[in-house]
């Protein structure tokens, strides 16, 4: 039986062209910090191949859905910090 590993925010932020590492991630959350009004697709900072990623995540509830949602909370909460 074949095992598949679901994505997480690494995988996530490597899949759209960014650094993965864990200091890069934390890096990017405080620097992209996202009203509560503006979703995670909204967000000004993506470009175009980015957002349809992360679109298609949230509409296909796929796989990358669960790191997406992960991510938005965090860039949200980051707002508020």
């Amino acid at each position: 039986m074949l095992e598949t590993h679901a994505p997480t925010l690494e995988t996530l932020f490597a899949q759209l062209g960014l650094d993965s590492s864990q200091e890069a991630i934390e890096q990017f959350i405080a620097e992209h910090p996202l009203p509560h009004d503006v979703n995670i697709d909204e967000a000004p900072f993506w470009n175009t191949a980015q957002r349809q990623l992360i679109q298609e995540a949230l509409n296909n509830d796929d796989d990358w859905a669960e790191p997406v949602d992960e991510l938005n909370v965090l860039l949200h909460e980051a707002y508020q910090a």
